[in-house]
């Protein structure tokens, strides 16, 4: 057994303490020209990082308020921030600028060009095919947008056709002032090579640390950096946040996959590392080099009294989302419901979960926005809203409808349990995890494997569903439940289980990361 005392001393020393925070993401904008070096910044600059939660996506709004002009790195598909951007600084978006084939989100290019007027690039080295029109970019080639210019420079190894971007002021090509990494390289971590099947991956991982040898060598190590992903994405194997803006030095110092000078160590390391694919991600490729379609304007679910939406529901063929938090969830919830809390956080587990050809049911809490679930929603391909029920849950009950509830442990009472040896409780962390530490006598389940694994666990005894917060653990329950699983849920979960101060087992040594078979 390992003492909450040295777990956490394991955990700070694998540099590991943020995996057991509670599940948080936020939308905000961060670094505006400001932090640019004033002797490189281009006369009139603006520049702004727009970045996305739960997806944990960074795009950039660049513009030159002396020619008008602006564009968009690496948009996301609720493309309004960017819109409004434009109209609060006067300019117009001539440009919309992806770094390469997204697979984590859908692109949100072709909609800021329909939107605006603007024109659409993409990369076409590493033979990419796009099924319709864009401005192709190889390597070497400049975009201008007004006094500011952004260089193409081919980095491959994530994706074959993956491009950074240098940015210079326009005549002033000796002098950048920021390197837009996309899903090439991150603070702490570089791209994933793993994401176009077995048979790609030896191929894409050797253009990856050949890249990182030879793409930027002669930049400078002052050089910030930009990418399009930070801590929380699954695009990347220990992705960090630096204090203030990374740069090339710094990542040339101390980014792990940047210190190997062996290609077989290396790929040995960095495949080891990265988590599971999510099941969505290869869907979300598709849809960017077909292209995605056009919404002209995000959905708006129509609003259902609690008669109509309880038939709308009764539909097998319609799948009810419930936004609630933990507790609200657990005190009364419509039978059936899938139960993914408020926040950004829906975009990822959405994705993973919930069917894209199948109508969505909403179900919001007070205090939310239904435009923010449909956005966060949207941003993975999901379009389909069949309604949302006018009122919330309330409505729901003060017209005489049905509902049940999904029970709430403690730790504490989970720690009793555990010693009765009548329960199962079920962790259904990331792999990576559960190799951290896990409580004594635990049984594991990745999340997104339940629907199709609950068959494994012995429906003759309850379950605890758990997981680092409760957020997950809640998800894991709703799933649980709809599979007629006795089942409660573990509020605060791990996190409250090491400030209880209860004793968890870590193994010798940690798995494959993305193996998601883990024994007790």
């Amino acid at each position: 057994m390992t003492t909450r005392r040295e777990f956490l001393d394991h955990a700070r020393a694998l540099g590991l303490g943020a995996a057991f925070l509670p599940a948080t993401a936020a939308v905000r904008r961060a670094e505006g020209a400001e932090d640019v070096a004033a002797a490189e910044r281009p006369a009139g600059l603006i520049f702004e990082t727009i970045e996305s939660g739960g997806i944990a996506h960074y795009s950039y709004f660049i513009g030159d308020a002396l020619s008008g002009k602006a564009v968009v790195i690496d948009p996301r598909r609720d493309v309004n921030v960017y819109v409004e951007l434009a109209k609060k600084h006067r300019l117009a978006i001539t440009h919309a600028v992806d770094t390469h084939i997204h697979a984590d989100f859908v692109s949100g290019g072709r909609e800021l060009a329909d939107r605006t007027g603007a024109k659409y690039y993409a990369s076409v080295e590493g033979d990419a095919k796009y099924g319709f029109p864009v401005e192709p970019i190889r390597h070497g080639d400049e975009l201008k947008i007004g006094g500011v210019v952004l260089k193409a420079i081919h980095a491959p190894g994530h994706t074959p056709e993956h491009m950074a971007y240098l940015a210079t002021a326009q005549g002033r090509a000796d002098q950048a002032w920021a390197l837009f990494t996309g899903d090439f390289l991150f603070a702490g971590a570089v791209g994933r090579p793993d994401l176009m099947g077995v048979e790609n991956t030896d191929r894409l991982s050797h253009l990856l640390y050949e890249s990182l040898q030879t793409a930027f060598k002669a930049l400078p190590d002052a050089l910030p950096i930009h990418p399009a992903h930070g801590p929380g994405s699954p695009c990347g194997a220990g992705i960090v946040a630096r204090d203030g803006v990374p740069t090339l030095g710094v990542e040339r110092e101390s980014n792990p996959a940047l210190q190997f000078h062996d290609e077989t160590a290396f790929i040995d390391d960095l495949l080891f590392r990265q988590p599971p694919v999510p099941y969505y991600w290869p869907r979300m490729k598709k849809v960017n080099a077909r292209g995605p379609e056009v919404l002209g304007k995000l959905p708006v679910p129509r609003p259902m009294k609690a008669r109509e939406f309880e038939a709308l529901v009764a539909d097998e063929k319609v799948q009810l989302l419930d936004t609630r938090d933990v507790m609200a969830f657990g005190g009364g919830h419509i039978k059936g419901a899938i139960n993914i809390g408020y926040s950004p956080t829906v975009s990822m587990w959405g994705g993973w979960l919930l069917d894209p050809e199948r109508p969505i049911a909403l179900i919001v809490p007070k205090e939310g926005k239904v435009e923010n679930v449909v956005a966060w929603l949207v941003r993975v391909g999901l379009t389909d809203f069949a309604g949302v029920l006018d009122g919330g849950i309330d409505s729901w009950i003060m017209a005489g409808k049905d509902f049940e509830a999904t029970p709430q442990m403690s730790v504490h009472e989970l720690n009793e349990r555990m010693k009765t040896g009548d329960l199962t409780l079920l962790d259904v962390r990331q792999p990576s995890e559960w190799d951290q530490g896990h409580v004594p006598g635990a049984r594991y389940m990745f999340l997104p494997e339940i629907p199709g694994k609950a068959k494994e666990l012995d429906r003759s005894r309850p379950v605890a569903a758990f997981c680092g917060s409760g957020y997950r653990a809640s998800i894991a329950a709703s799933l649980l439940k709809r599979e007629g699983f006795k089942v409660s849920n573990v509020p605060g979960s791990f996190g409250a289980w090491l400030a209880a101060g209860h004793d968890v087992d870590v193994p010798p040594r940690p798995g494959k990361a993305s193996d998601t078979q883990r024994s007790a």
